[in-house]
């Protein structure tokens, strides 16, 4: 198997972060901006292109034959969805919406008098029916949201990313699929961590802009780091 892991396009939560420097007023589940939408359909652009005569075998690290994405997912934040909504209908491809991989914390905002922080519903099944016609849902994608719960703790995102882990292998271990999943920078890490086997640690952080691109080969005994935030696709003014 071959695995990408891209992080969403510029959220408005992003552009409040760059801009401000603060948090105040974020919203529990942002869409991307107007950035966030050319960065989308330049990774979409990106992904697509093929150079097959340049193949050489299922070892392409730069990918210069291209990517050939045979099943896509994303996690169901809404920033992740509009960005691999437009790779999906670039590709023609199938999205599938897989729970487990949105964002540390899950969807939650904060007083801002008290800082207590509260859960919030996401959005329902028929907000991503009505926005691509390919979709996949998954039960615990429900009619009234799919969160509905507190805030995630820590510990629970560790779990998490081991699970996420097992159930890719699962899916896709010791097969030629190629996997594209659209996530989020701070999961990544946990992702990582726990992939690598790594105790997770305040002062390690693995950096990954909006729609980086990381490549990692899955073999039968072996795992290989390909490349991480890749950003070849961005030119000057459409990093963030």
């Amino acid at each position: 198997m071959q695995f990408y892991f891209i992080r969403h396009a510029q959220s408005a939560n992003n552009l409040l972060w760059d801009t401000t420097g603060t948090d105040r007023g974020r919203s529990d589940d942002p869409p991307i901006t107007d950035l966030g939408v050319q960065q989308a359909e330049r990774l979409a652009a990106f992904l697509q292109r093929q150079s097959p005569e340049l193949r050489s075998g299922w070892r392409d690290p730069a990918n210069e034959a291209g990517f050939g994405i045979t099943h896509l997912y994303c996690s169901p934040m809404v920033r992740a969805f509009e960005t691999a909504r437009i790779t999906a209908e670039r590709l023609d491809l199938p999205l599938t919406i897989w729970k487990d991989w949105h964002e540390g914390g899950g969807l939650y905002l904060k007083d801002e008098d008290t800082e207590e922080t509260y859960g919030t519903p996401g959005k329902p099944r028929g907000f991503f029916q009505e926005r691509y016609a390919k979709v996949i849902l998954t039960d615990d994608i429900k009619d009234d949201g799919w969160w509905n719960r507190p805030m995630e703790q820590p510990e629970e995102r560790n779990e998490r990313a081991k699970r996420v882990i097992r159930d890719l292998l699962e899916r896709h271990g010791g097969t030629q699929d190629v996997v594209a999943l659209v996530s989020h920078g701070g999961f990544y890490n946990y992702f990582l961590w726990a992939l690598f086997g790594l105790e997770r640690q305040k002062n390690i952080w693995f950096l990954m802009n909006n729609t980086g691109i990381t490549r990692i080969d899955f073999g039968e005994e072996w795992i290989d780091l390909v490349y991480q935030n890749r950003m070849d696709h961005l030119l000057n003014g459409f990093v963030s």
